[in-house]
């Protein structure tokens, strides 16, 4: 087979590994199975939240025509919360459970794995979303769709650079997110940055710069955070940075509507 071909069809079913592992949306099998292509397919996270943010804006388009903008913008919402079966949203609600309930790293992590929802994740998710749904509910029908393209891309590209530079805390055999556990190569979170730039042309300059120092300082923040509490990352932190830098996009992007 032609190398370019093989490359080709080697980097599409990387995407598509991606895909299933993130979403409901069916994927061709397009090659065998292997373990190796789901600790490479986390370079096309972005692309995939490209695609969930995208479906998401089409849904609200058109409900909006029918039905009043609130109500448009809880529908698109929840619909990407059943696409993606609530994967960022099940971890971001076990980390304030654990972050909240816990003192100790050990604590934290037996809490985090308990399939139970407690007090501090209920109030953590309810209130994530509100923000979100009012949020916004606030931005104009052409700022919205742009806010849950952006929203959706970066947010995945911030939670996938942990991958870098910290170290898994959890244990990797019993993870739900074990193929997420080796470290991602600096080739490939630039080779994810490229393929959010684009949505750099559709923002203003001083939008692009307020949402990047947001997300960078955010990020730093958080690292720390974690490198203090656990010394490292698990997979629902992963859901938390996403589910944080989501909800920052769409404010950034509220202050700079009405700047």
């Amino acid at each position: 087979m032609n190398m370019a071909v093989a490359r080709w069809r080697y980097e599409a079913h990387l995407f598509f590994t991606a895909l299933a592992f993130l979403t409901r949306i069916p994927s061709p099998q397009l090659l065998a199975y292997e373990s190796a292509h789901m600790s490479a397919c986390s370079r096309y996270f972005p692309l995939v939240g490209l695609l969930v943010g995208g479906v998401s804006a089409g849904v609200f388009t058109v409900l909006a025509m029918i039905l009043p903008a609130i109500m448009a913008v809880v529908l698109s919402v929840v619909l990407t919360i059943w696409m993606t079966g609530a994967f960022h949203e099940d971890g971001f609600a076990d980390c304030c459970d654990g972050f909240g309930g816990g003192w100790e790293r050990d604590q934290i992590l037996t809490i985090m794995k308990d399939s139970c929802l407690g007090t501090y994740g209920v109030v953590g998710l309810v209130s994530v979303l509100a923000i979100k749904v009012y949020g916004l509910s606030l931005l104009l029908t052409e700022q919205l769709w742009l806010a849950l393209l952006v929203g959706h891309c970066w947010s995945r590209l911030v939670a996938i650079s942990y991958l870098l530079d910290l170290d898994y805390v959890q244990d990797i055999d019993k993870s739900k997110v074990k193929p997420m556990t080796t470290k991602l190569s600096l080739s490939s979170l630039v080779f994810a940055i490229a393929c959010s730039l684009p949505l750099v042309l559709l923002m203003p300059i001083k939008t692009v710069l307020l949402i990047v120092v947001v997300l960078l300082v955010f990020r730093w923040v958080f690292a720390r955070y974690l490198k203090r509490r656990l010394g490292g990352y698990t997979g629902d932190c992963l859901g938390m940075a996403q589910q944080f830098s989501e909800l920052l996009i769409y404010l950034c992007l509220l202050v700079a509507a009405n700047g």
